[in-house]
């Protein structure tokens, strides 16, 4: 399984994001961080700004839905064009029923939990899962340090997927950096969001290239 980097927008440049996208064409994904202000205390953008996105995006869009009640916002994101919609185990009501909306749609289901929020009790929802995002930060603002504790629960998620003989991508978003990226990777994380490693580096698809090999190097031995 290849890995996948997914540059977070949320360390760009708000005033110029379609340059901004561009910028991160040679990436798999462009992870957009959607925030209400209820669910995390921080605000970024909502449906308008995204489906416009999605209309000049050279790459495939990952929307994070840091939101309250995605049960009845997340599928309005995949009509917008979301290749991939996350949304919090922790704010969903009914998680099953949205994730095979959301694929009903055409979107990958993904499914994200805090730093804090154990991954035992959604151990056999996985097939309804395309992804898992496991936050490696608590979610709400860019430029966090990883949290080291969080290895084990990925280790754990990876377990689990391979044990059911699953397709589930596993997706880690925080503190992504060249120091943190391979201890990720080894632990069976595959997706990886690297905000202000990517938009801070000189040279951005560069920056991309080095992340996917270092990710694919720690991988090789699973």
């Amino acid at each position: 399984m290849s890995s996948l980097i997914t540059p977070s927008i949320l360390s760009a440049d708000f005033a110029n994001l379609e340059s901004e996208l561009h910028a991160i064409g040679t990436a798999d994904y462009a992870h957009v961080d959607v925030m209400d202000n209820h669910f995390v205390p921080n605000l970024t953008l909502g449906l308008p700004v995204f489906e416009r996105l999605a209309q000049v995006s050279p790459v495939p869009l990952d929307a994070h839905l840091m939101i309250a009640d995605p049960d009845r916002w997340a599928p309005a994101y995949a009509e917008a064009g979301a290749a991939s919609v996350t949304f919090h185990a922790e704010a969903a009501a009914a998680p099953v029923r949205l994730a095979r909306e959301l694929r009903r749609l055409g979107a990958r289901a993904s499914m994200a939990l805090r730093p804090a929020t154990p991954v035992e009790p959604y151990v056999d929802l996985l097939a309804e899962l395309d992804m898992l995002l496991i936050m490696t930060v608590e979610p709400g603002f860019g430029g966090q340090s990883f949290i080291e504790g969080t290895l084990p629960k990925i280790r754990r998620a990876r377990q689990a997927v391979s044990a059911a003989g699953l397709d589930v991508w596993i997706q880690v978003d925080g503190g992504v950096s060249r120091e943190t990226i391979e201890r990720a990777a080894d632990a069976g994380a595959n997706v990886f969001v690297a905000g202000s490693a990517v938009y801070g580096a000189e040279d951005v698809p560069q920056e991309i290239a080095t992340l996917r090999a270092l990710a694919d190097g720690a991988a090789h031995t699973h």
